[in-house]
């Protein structure tokens, strides 16, 4: 018997390759693919983000928290309203790498502020595709308002009004899924 011959005409080498048709569909099936790793890799960006961002309002509230009971434990309470004035940003000890200072005209996306004018800690989104906030601004904001809560404490002389606490809050409400 003779051995086989490698030519293009052999019939029992024909089978052998990929027809037009399995090759679309691969290639079909690896773009959808990529597509979903996309959607994915985008959706747990925008989560980490949003984590950052909730962590940082935590560490900014602590520090509102603690600079009042220094206040409180000093009897200096009544200098406990200009938390609400003033940047919370100066309470922590150490700045964010990624707080701006005074809020600027033109903000850059992931960077925290403060907006002198009314008295708010502004983040600025980086990517806010699934954020819902009731703020029409663009580039979207999330703002945070510094605010004293206070009680009536029942003293010897009566009742009187005192700062029992402070908190963060944001301004607008907000739904980021």
């Amino acid at each position: 018997m003779e051995p086989t011959k490698l030519s293009p005409f052999n019939s029992k080498l024909k089978g052998r390759g990929f027809t037009l048709f399995e090759l679309v569909a691969c290639v079909l099936i690896i773009g959808v693919l990529a597509a979903v790793l996309l959607d994915r890799l985008a959706y747990y960006q925008e989560m980490a983000e949003k984590a950052v961002m909730e962590s940082t309002a935590r560490v900014v509230k602590t520090g509102l928290q603690i600079r009042l009971a220094e206040l409180i434990v000093a009897n200096r309470q009544t200098e406990a309203d200009t938390l609400e004035r003033a940047d919370p940003m100066q309470w922590l000890e150490k700045w964010l790498v990624n707080y701006g200072g005074v809020l600027h005209e033109d903000p850059q996306p992931g960077t925290w502020y403060f907006d002198e004018r009314e008295r708010q800690l502004v983040y600025v989104v980086n990517t806010g595709n699934r954020l819902e906030l009731d703020s029409r601004a663009e580039p979207k904001q999330v703002r945070y308002r510094v605010r004293l809560l206070k009680d009536r404490v029942k003293t010897a002389g009566g009742a009187v009004e005192s700062v029992t606490g402070v908190t963060l809050s944001p301004v607008f409400p907000y739904r980021w899924p």
